[in-house]
């Protein structure tokens, strides 16, 4: 532990440099340029072999280190992306920076402890709805790691991380294509798409007092420009659909999916439905989880909560934790009041020194996890056995 100590301690100053400069050109989702050339660039200067444009992502990279042959190796994500207006409002700076923190401070320990094994750093776009972790999962990205490892700020009280799970979530895109008219002339020749669109919008108000408290589903409608004296011939809508595990959202996707179908058989409007891919609920992995809790808990005087039930928010991470052992530990830093996560006060608040310090203690106790899963035989064939068995 005092080897990653240090070296997270003599790279602070860097981290941080890293971390405002990736917090002060925000970048939303697949256009994290800016941040795929700078945290590339760190990479290859520590001595990891990168490649750049991974997988078939302009943005994604993969960072590689090696020590000696055999051994197990370790994947770690670092996300880029900020969010459209409010730039870092989830604090993706946070955890790019901790993710190279964790990679350079595994590396050091191989080194110093003669330890053979790989470390893997990844970076991964669109976090923020566009499922990157998800395509690179399909693409092979993730193929030969033994574990995966990351973490993410919120909200909560000072000195605590959550090790809970978080919802699965799945978009739904529909499109209503109905028949001009003028509104007032000749009403009953036109084919209401805005009527479809608010149909449907009612009866998945009406569909959520029947769905369990656990379970959500929000929607918008995009459509375009309307005139009041037009019968609209095209709404377009946007609908999120999430539960705490994959196998209750199937169920809850098609109780939504007959509310959008019925609106377009009420109204007679042809409708164009797709589904985006879809992110599954998080598997903290036990032994993992257990390892970092103890950790922050006795080096540090932390607490954790791994409470029932999963958190409001969704995370492409969870797909990671269906392939292998994996945790995604949640960090409070101090933001104003209802300054969560997708705030502006929450971009403020990951731009802070607190936030940073924080963010490398978090790092330390995740370093010394992913440690353990190259070093310790026992304590990693416990966490695949968790796995397999979860």
């Amino acid at each position: 532990m005092k080897t990653i100590e240090e070296r997270i301690d003599e790279l602070s100053p860097e981290l941080r440099k890293l971390s405002l400069q990736i917090h002060d050109h925000p970048e939303i989702m697949f256009q994290e340029k800016y941040a795929h050339d700078t945290l590339t660039a760190f990479m290859s200067s520590h001595g990891f072999t990168v490649t750049k444009h991974f997988c078939s992502l302009p943005t994604a990279w993969r960072a590689e280190y090696t020590y000696k042959t055999g051994g197990r190796t370790l994947g770690i994500n670092s996300e880029m992306d900020a969010l459209p207006e409010i730039g870092h409002a989830c604090g993706h700076n946070l955890i790019a920076i901790s993710g190279v923190g964790v990679a350079l401070a595994v590396k050091t320990a191989l080194e110093k402890h003669d330890v053979p094994g790989r470390v893997v750093l990844l970076g991964t776009p669109a976090e923020e709805g566009g499922a990157g972790k998800v395509i690179m999962i399909e693409e092979g990205g993730y193929k030969g790691l033994d574990a995966c490892i990351m973490c993410h700020p919120g909200p909560g009280p000072a000195h605590s991380v959550g090790l809970g799970s978080s919802l699965a979530v799945q978009n739904i895109e529909v499109e209503y294509f109905g028949h001009t008219a003028h509104a007032s002339a000749a009403p009953w020749e036109g084919t209401n798409a805005l009527d479809a669109a608010f149909l449907a919008y009612s009866s998945i108000s009406v569909l959520r007092q029947q769905i369990k408290p656990t379970h959500r589903v929000h929607g918008v409608i995009k459509g375009k420009d309307l005139a009041a004296n037009v019968i609209p011939d095209y709404t377009k809508m946007l609908w999120l659909v999430r539960a705490p595990t994959w196998a209750e959202l199937e169920i809850l996707r098609e109780r939504v999916k007959a509310c959008l179908e019925a609106a377009s058989l009420a109204t007679s409007c042809k409708i164009a439905m797709s589904f985006g891919r879809g992110t599954y609920d998080l598997r903290q992995n036990s032994v993992l989880a257990s390892s970092f809790g103890d950790t922050i808990k006795a080096r540090y005087g932390w607490s954790t909560t791994d409470a029932e039930g999963a958190i409001g928010g969704s995370t492409d991470f969870g797909n990671v934790t269906y392939e292998m052992p994996a945790i995604h530990p949640s960090f409070a830093i101090p933001t104003e009041q209802n300054g969560g996560n997708h705030t502006r006060g929450f971009t403020a608040a990951a731009r802070t020194i607190t936030a940073h310090e924080i963010c490398l203690t978090v790092t330390k106790s995740l370093a010394l996890t992913g440690f353990r899963v190259i070093n310790d035989d026992t304590f990693f064939h416990g966490a695949k056995q968790a796995f397999e068995n979860s």
